[in-house]
């Protein structure tokens, strides 16, 4: 099932601890509007979105696609474990080639110390070679989550890495 704009609403208000009337209030609408939102009955106006994202706390894309490529420090009583966190790479080469790796940062940790390199064992992966894996791992274990890196090379090839 696809999570819809009432579901992240929901979600996000929740997580603030805030009723629908809370929002409501904050927002100038009724908690009837709130709830239509909520319900996919209606969505808020798009005039509403700035102030709802701010007082949700989430960036407009992450209310409107559910994903979030912002780059934050999460405080350390929020914090996940790092076998709750996954290491996501995107590498998508000039030529046609795709790779997606999706890690569990425990598992890219173990292979760090075991002295595993990931970025020359899969082809495609060469665009890698310069990405310090353990930086994003110390960068992780920190608190630091998000699009950590993103670059594009003069050859057209490009890399994403994120830690969510």
């Amino acid at each position: 099932m696809n999570e819809t704009i009432g579901n992240r609403i929901a979600k996000f208000r929740k997580a603030k601890a805030m009723t629908q009337e809370d929002l409501a209030n904050q927002l100038g609408v009724s908690s009837q509007a709130v709830s239509k939102w909520e319900n996919d009955a209606s969505c808020p106006d798009i005039s509403l979105l700035p102030q709802l994202c701010k007082v949700l706390g989430v960036t407009t894309d992450e209310l409107l696609t559910g994903k979030n490529d912002e780059v934050k420090l999460v405080p350390v009583d929020q914090r996940k474990s790092l076998d709750a966190l996954t290491l996501r790479i995107k590498v998508d080469s000039a030529q046609g080639d795709k790779v997606r790796v999706n890690l569990p940062m425990s598992l890219v940790k173990v292979g760090l110390e075991m002295g595993m390199d990931i970025s020359g064992s899969v082809s495609g992966m060469e665009n890698l070679k310069n990405v310090d894996l353990n930086k994003i791992l110390e960068l992780a274990e920190k608190g630091l989550i998000g699009k950590l890196v993103e670059v594009e090379s003069a050859d057209g090839d490009t890399v994403e890495i994120v830690v969510e």
